[in-house]
């Protein structure tokens, strides 16, 4: 008797298209530079057919200061930041310094960022790292801008010196990409910062950033996709763009156990006071 093999019954795997809402989304902390330079057009044009209003692109080291600065001039849309990485630290200097004061004259400009320690990696003496923190701090503190910190496995000594630092920080700032302890989220939301979250949010094993999304005030929580890293759920494992932030926004919402449309709002007013105002 003769036998044939019958074709498999293939179901489709297209991913959930991106969801769209009514309220609009600011992108708080991207890196459009790292992004393919050929897509970015498309990637700027999908991201505003989403609903995202505005971008703010991140500085992170020497040589992509002027590219930021380059970039905010390429759309009303996009804003920036300067300051450099703790992977980067060894670069801060005099010369760093004054770059980044005068660019951030620039009422584009939003904010003294990425600064911060990075402890998981070590890529800089930890000593050094500490250094252009504190140096960075007193730069956004005599410009009386916010900072965005970027803290890994550093906590005590990012609490240590946010706490010399903080009082002369009237405007505070973010801790982006939230992955830290309970307790260094409790110390700087009471200390008045925001802490932003991205698509890790949406990770299977990150429940110890969806217990901190939760004891987060929405008035404290801004939405972030860290582009093109850490892209969220249904598409981890592609490059990550700003028009991913909806799925971030749901999981988020969902944690917080309140309506989309509402996170959006809260979300939204938050950004617009930390950077905007």
């Amino acid at each position: 008797m003769s036998s044939c093999r019958q074709p498999k019954n293939i179901m489709s795997k297209k991913k959930r298209d991106i969801p769209q809402f009514q309220t609009p989304i600011i992108e708080t902390h991207c890196h459009l530079d790292y992004l393919d330079v050929e897509q970015l057009a498309g990637i700027l044009k999908k991201s505003f057919e989403v609903g995202i209003e505005r971008i703010v692109t991140i500085a992170v080291s020497p040589d992509n200061l002027e590219k930021v600065m380059a970039l905010t001039r390429e759309s009303s849309a996009i804003w920036g930041t300067q300051g450099i990485h703790p992977h980067e630290a060894n670069h801060y200097n005099t010369d760093v310094e004054e770059m980044i004061r005068a660019n951030a004259q620039n009422p584009r400009i939003l904010a003294i960022g990425e600064i911060g320690l990075d402890y998981y990696y070590d890529h800089v003496d930890r000593s050094i790292q500490r250094s252009a923190f504190e140096r960075q701090l007193e730069l956004a503190a005599e410009l009386d801008l916010p900072v965005v910190i970027h803290s890994r496995d550093a906590d005590k000594d990012t609490q240590d010196i946010l706490q010399s630092y903080s009082g002369r920080l009237p405007r505070k700032g973010v801790i982006h990409s939230f992955t830290s302890s309970r307790a260094l989220a409790e110390y700087c939301l009471s200390e008045g910062f925001f802490l932003g979250f991205n698509g890790i949010t949406t990770f299977n094993k990150a429940d110890n950033v969806r217990e901190v999304v939760s004891i987060t005030p929405v008035e404290q929580l801004i939405l972030e996709t860290d582009a093109p890293y850490l892209t969220p759920v249904p598409y981890r494992g592609k490059p990550n763009a700003p028009y991913y932030l909806p799925f971030i926004a749901e999981k988020i919402a969902q944690v917080k156990d309140i309506a989309v449309e509402e996170l959006l709002q809260r979300a939204y007013d938050n950004s617009l006071s930390l950077f905007f105002r």
